[in-house]
């Protein structure tokens, strides 16, 4: 249920990179790795202390990749070692595991350090002959490799802002366009992975910068745009209120007015009459 490998201690010749699809969770700190990697939608160039997580079932292809003087670590687990655990159900909340690759985590020199002695634990227990208390400490250690990872891609959140605001700044550009334009009434009410495709990052990725960036996730960004396009046709127009909702993309005036009320603590009816 759980496998480690330090990689440089693999043979040259094992280290032919094809397709890969695992049927378990995996995490990995590479170095020296050259080439790229095609992982969903996206082209990623290693560099120096890269970490990877890759979630079951989820596809790898190499394309050029040199893994001959790579080092570092790569740790496999099925879901199964995480039954009767805290981890069973926490392992969803660590959206990394479903970024894309080009979302990796670059560890500095010291986080890289913490990461390499936490698989190094976890390779001293493996090697140990198994006893009552293996699979606790090889789930904790993996707990704490997580946590760690959940710390450092906050400090990249802020570390990377230059970049990442431009990020935000497409994101809000991209939100204004679509609740500017007929959009709504011809696509309808559009969701965070329409957004995510427009600025090329993956949905848990985007929700996640903008959290630690604007205090808001993307869902919330979505409805403020909406619900100020509300106001503005409630106050603004003599359309009844299932007009209105056709016309901001729900299928049901009863979804949106349930939304309008709350997020603002009144019906649609009851802002109008409330404003004029």
């Amino acid at each position: 249920m759980v496998g480690i490998i330090r990689l440089e201690d693999i043979p040259e010749q094992a280290k032919q990179l094809g397709a890969l699809s695992f049927g378990f969770y995996s995490i990995s700190l590479k170095r020296k790795l050259t080439g790229y990697i095609d992982y969903g939608r996206k082209k990623y160039d290693f560099q120096e202390g890269v970490m990877g997580f890759v979630a079951p079932n989820q596809v790898l292809s190499f394309d050029g990749c040199d893994a001959k003087l790579s080092e570092g670590w790569e740790l496999f687990f099925d879901a199964d070692l995480l039954v009767n655990s805290a981890l069973a159900e926490d392992i969803n909340t660590y959206g990394f595991f479903n970024y894309e690759t080009n979302e990796a985590l670059h560890a500095s020199v010291k986080e890289e350090n913490q990461i390499a002695q936490i698989f190094e634990n976890i390779f001293n227990e493996y090697i140990l002959p198994v006893d009552q208390f293996s699979k606790e400490v090889i789930l904790s250690n993996i707990e704490l490799l997580l946590t760690y990872s959940k710390r450092f891609y906050k400090r990249q959140f802020i570390t990377r802002n230059e970049v990442d605001s431009s990020v935000v700044s497409n994101f809000e550009k991209e939100l204004n366009t679509y609740f500017t334009t007929d959009n709504l009434s011809e696509k309808g009410l559009p969701d965070v992975s329409y957004f995510a495709e427009k600025v090329h990052l993956s949905p848990n990725y985007l929700n996640d910068m903008l959290k630690n960036l604007t205090g808001k996730t993307t869902t919330e960004h979505i409805q403020f745009h909406l619900l100020k396009k509300a106001k503005h046709l409630i106050l603004g127009s003599k359309k009844s209120i299932a007009e209105i909702a056709y016309e901001l993309g729900f299928e049901y005036p009863q979804y949106f007015s349930r939304l309008f009320k709350k997020k603002t603590g009144l019906t649609p009816s009851e802002f109008r009459s409330k404003e004029q």
